[in-house]
């Protein structure tokens, strides 16, 4: 998807335009605004691939927008409407590049997005017309075993660890609609009252800046985390599209995208299985967390392409309290997969860390656990794992 910003001061024809937008699937409303003035501080610090401008409202302003426009963001491709014919000449001679007369209608729209943006973005596009985006994002879902199996310890911490890389920008989505707890294992700052609910009930109207303000902040990684309904009551407003409209928007700004799943298979979980790029089922080396991989891969299998992106994590290896005669080979065995990482029993730090509110590589970077989710975070993404192969036969990587 394209990011796509409007600026028209007249309500009806901002709503109208809107709407067209809603109905185009190549493109997102990134923001919109009612006031020339301000839209290029509005859209200074994260520039669309495409910006609309409706010239009625105030020709002279919309004309000094554009020649400002054009000479912040030589790049930018401006599209105006309007009425006035001489005032949509005179837009294209203040920098603007393509124009639309009103009215505007879908397919004038359909055809003017789908020049301006390809032109732009050297003409990649689909035999569908989709115009592919310019950056990629890494979607991973994690998903539990059962509960208890430390599910939300794994996503958190291993997206701090991303987060921690100055070339990441990073978000960790808690999709545990009704018992998610992934806020309360981290201090982090902004947005205490706004969550996930608050974007499904305002979907059609949802932005950039609305979901940035969403968005609750940990200071030392600069991870940001989108809570889950502050009330129970709220998790029946969410539903499957909302979650693809939030990840798709958010990959356009974050590089990886951590989705923390519930355990119930619900529809939002399924859609973001269905989106992520890889899937993390987390499993401990006992009977009944081993069953239930068997029964998830099992069900799972019924829809292509979803067990393929499966890599089995073993969380807490090396605990008293596991089964003993469950050895990784026999594990490999039952589950009929490789185990693809394991991660060592730690609780000490890993208590310690939740109890501060803290990620493990800000209060225990030296920690074996931590060293353990650097290696995760490698072995995912194709890079040589490092500081997590020490304290096991075959290291914590495993065969796959």
């Amino acid at each position: 998807m394209q990011r796509v910003a409007i600026v028209d001061p007249t309500e009806s024809t901002r709503e109208s335009l809107r709407t067209l937008l809603l109905g185009v699937d190549f493109v997102w409303l990134d923001n919109e605004c009612a006031r020339y003035e301000y839209f290029a501080d509005v859209i200074q610090s994260a520039p669309p691939e495409l910006v609309i401008v409706a010239l009625d409202a105030d020709k002279n302003k919309a004309l000094q927008l554009i020649q400002q426009l054009s000479a912040e963001h030589p790049t930018l491709p401006i599209l105006t409407i309007s009425h006035d014919h001489q005032a949509l000449l005179q837009s294209l001679q203040k920098g603007a590049k393509y124009f639309l007369t009103h009215p505007v209608g879908l397919q004038d729209i359909l055809s003017a997005l789908r020049r301006a943006l390809g032109e732009h973005s050297g003409g990649a596009s689909s035999q569908s017309g989709r115009i592919t985006q310019n950056t990629t994002s890494s979607v991973v879902a994690l998903l539990g075993s059962r509960g208890g199996v430390g599910t939300t310890t794994i996503a958190v911490n291993l997206a701090a660890t991303l987060a921690a890389d100055p070339n990441h920008a990073v978000a960790l989505l808690d999709l545990d609609l009704a018992l998610g707890d992934a806020d309360i294992s981290l201090e982090v700052s902004g947005s205490e009252n706004i969550s996930i609910a608050d974007l499904a009930h305002n979907i059609e109207r949802l932005d950039m800046n609305f979901l940035r303000r969403a968005l609750a902040k940990h200071e030392g990684t600069g991870l940001s985390i989108l809570r889950h309904p502050l009330e129970i009551g709220q998790v029946g407003m969410i539903h499957e599209q909302h979650v693809d409209r939030i990840v798709n928007l958010l990959k356009m700004s974050y590089t990886n995208l951590i989705l923390d799943l519930s355990k119930g298979l619900l529809p939002t979980d399924l859609t973001g299985l269905r989106m992520a790029d890889q899937i993390l089922l987390v499993a401990q080396l006992e009977l009944a967390s081993l069953r239930n991989v068997v029964r998830l891969l099992h069900c799972l299998g019924g829809e292509d392409g979803l067990v393929e992106k499966i890599r089995v994590v073993i969380n807490r290896q090396g605990a008293e309290t596991i089964e003993e005669g469950i050895s990784i080979k026999k594990a490999e065995e039952v589950i009929g997969k490789p185990i693809f990482w394991q991660i060592p029993n730690d609780s000490k730090s890993v208590i310690g860390a939740r109890v501060a509110g803290h990620p493990l590589i800000k209060f225990a970077p030296k920690s074996a656990v931590q060293k353990s989710f650097v290696g995760l975070s490698q072995a995912m993404y194709g890079k040589p794992a490092s500081g997590g192969n020490k304290g096991s036969k075959r290291g914590w990587f495993g065969r796959g």
